[in-house]
């Protein structure tokens, strides 16, 4: 199944590759879509990519390829409206494996965008663009949601095993329960990792290291982007 806004891409970057031949910047996604920033974009790509719709061509800026589409698209002429939610999916135009083809080991990892860096400390700059990408582990990954990594900065969440340096899995979502390790987005400006608390209409962003001290912001100021769900370390 396909989001409105998976299919709403899908269907912009098909238009623009029927007629210019060469698909849309992200500057041009973000707009089209009315989106915020380009890390909506970024995130829906990979959706799409995860699914088996689009494909990304390495070392070429801006290469995207269409390898299948959904029926509702597949039947509907360019420039037309957007259909709802859950087309139904229908193959492409991939050629079939050999006859003597090796059997396809099942996958049980998943390339997620690292969306740059997140601090564990005082906030810095808000996460708006993709670093590289990562294999995480499918078990690792929460709920049907969808998934972004960060790198962590800083060390104010130590104690609760979280290091600088290491890459940190988050299920995206704009709800938190008390105690839940969320990426809150500060006055619309500033992105940290932080344990979650709500104090009647106050937001409590707490620290797991003594030498930082708890934040309180208005409930309004503070946006969950996520939850954690996993983390990896490297030695």
């Amino acid at each position: 199944m396909l989001t409105r806004k998976q299919l709403e891409l899908l269907n912009f970057i098909r238009e623009r590759l029927d007629r210019e031949g060469v698909p849309p910047s992200f500057d041009e996604m973000k707009e089209a879509l009315d989106l915020r920033s380009k890390s909506g974009i970024h995130r829906l790509i990979t959706a799409l990519e995860e699914r088996g719709f689009i494909r990304r061509l390495a070392h070429r800026a801006r290469a995207l390829e269409i390898i299948r589409l959904p029926e509702a698209i597949e039947k509907r002429p360019a420039g037309s409206a957007a259909p709802g939610f859950a087309p139904k999916v229908i193959e492409g135009d991939r050629r079939p494996p050999p006859t003597d083809a090796m059997p396809v080991t099942p996958v049980h990892a998943l390339e997620l965008p690292v969306m740059g860096r997140i601090a564990a400390g005082v906030p810095i700059e808000a996460i708006a663009e993709v670093s590289h990408h990562i294999a995480v582990p499918g078990s690792m990954l929460s709920g049907r949601g969808n998934h972004y990594a960060l790198e962590v900065k800083g060390d104010s969440m130590i104690e609760a095993g979280i290091n600088d340096g290491d890459i940190v899995v988050i299920r995206e979502q704009a709800t938190a329960e008390n105690g839940d390790i969320v990426v809150a987005l500060v006055e619309d400006q500033e992105a940290t990792l932080k344990r979650y608390r709500r104090r009647g209409s106050m937001i409590a962003l707490e620290a797991a290291n003594p030498a930082y001290e708890t934040r309180v912001f208005p409930d309004h100021l503070v946006k969950v982007q996520g939850r954690l769900v996993g983390l990896i370390r490297s030695y």
